[in-house]
């Protein structure tokens, strides 16, 4: 466990206030990966420190690898931030509610709207990764979190299916070196340019969340959309000859509307299209739009 003591005290006491599970646990994950991260601890640290921290709460397997890999989409650049910075603008539920009543739309709406016809026999993940990612790029894949392994597109072919995650950008090296220069698989080092955003909702009904995701396709090209293979959708949106700046601008909005900061992160893994959840669920396509790839 990395040394506590050595914490700003405003950090000493997000640590300090620690619940039990069911009282906000994950929350508090998340809230308490930030804080160290914002201190300057790298990933191992803050995952060790957790860890200690909750030994004697029953933690759900990858739940603080989790916290962990979500708190680097809180940071203003790829170090630690003031404990006061904010990177994006916070949720606007009114925003939200009004945009959903102005743009009802249900999950089939984006199968009826999909320009690519899909069906249950197809696209599969194989498919799917060669339209997304032609040629033989570097791809990064996992079917744990913990186990993101970079190498050539054709490596993996006959794999992608049984795979969990993706980076949805082509990868620049096979490694890099972390923040606390380690050598690693997956990292901001060894992540190309943007290639895809992907837009992921916490919160709302796969209903509203589709009303959402139909909504910022008016604002940047939607490629694709799939299931989480739990209870919500993931928009990939294409990075295709837009600014940072002007891919900031649409992130800050999405942000504004629910979308989880975490994916703005290059190298954040997202859920593999048509690949398979650890609860055995198909992460199926519903949406592709193969003119914007």
């Amino acid at each position: 466990m990395s040394n506590v003591s050595t914490l700003p005290q405003w950090a000493c006491d997000i640590l300090a206030t620690m619940p039990a599970r069911g009282q906000g646990l994950n929350a508090w994950l998340l809230k308490a990966s930030i804080a160290l991260r914002r201190c300057g601890r790298s990933e191992s640290e803050i995952q060790s420190t957790l860890e200690a921290l909750t030994a004697d709460q029953p933690t759900k397997h990858g739940e603080i690898e989790r916290a962990v890999q979500r708190s680097a989409g809180y940071m203003t650049t790829d170090g630690p931030a003031a404990p006061t910075s904010r990177q994006w603008s916070t949720e606007n539920s009114t925003l939200r509610s009004k945009v959903i009543a102005a743009e009802p739309a249900e999950v089939v709406d984006l199968w009826e709207r999909s320009p690519y016809r899909l069906a249950d026999d197809g696209p599969g993940a194989e498919e799917l990764i060669d339209l997304l990612f032609p040629g033989n790029p570097l791809l990064c894949c996992a079917r744990r979190l913990q186990t993101a392994y970079t190498t050539k597109r054709s490596a993996w072919r006959g794999n992608l299916a049984r795979m969990q995650f993706i980076v949805p950008s082509p990868m620049s090296a096979e490694t890099g070196l972390t923040q606390d220069k380690r050598k690693s698989r997956r990292c901001l080092g060894n992540t190309g340019p943007r290639r895809y955003l992907v837009v992921e909702q916490d919160s709302g009904t796969p209903d509203e969340q589709a009303s959402i995701l139909l909504h910022l396709a008016q604002q940047a090209p939607m490629a694709m959309v799939l299931t989480s293979g739990g209870k919500s959708l993931h928009g990939w949106f294409s990075c295709r000859g837009a600014s940072e700046q002007k891919l900031r601008a649409f992130f800050d909005y999405a942000v504004m509307l629910g979308a989880d900061p975490a994916t703005w992160t290059r190298c954040q893994l997202v859920r593999m299209p048509e690949g398979q959840r650890d609860n055995g669920n198909r992460q199926a396509v519903l949406f592709l739009n193969q003119a914007v790839i």
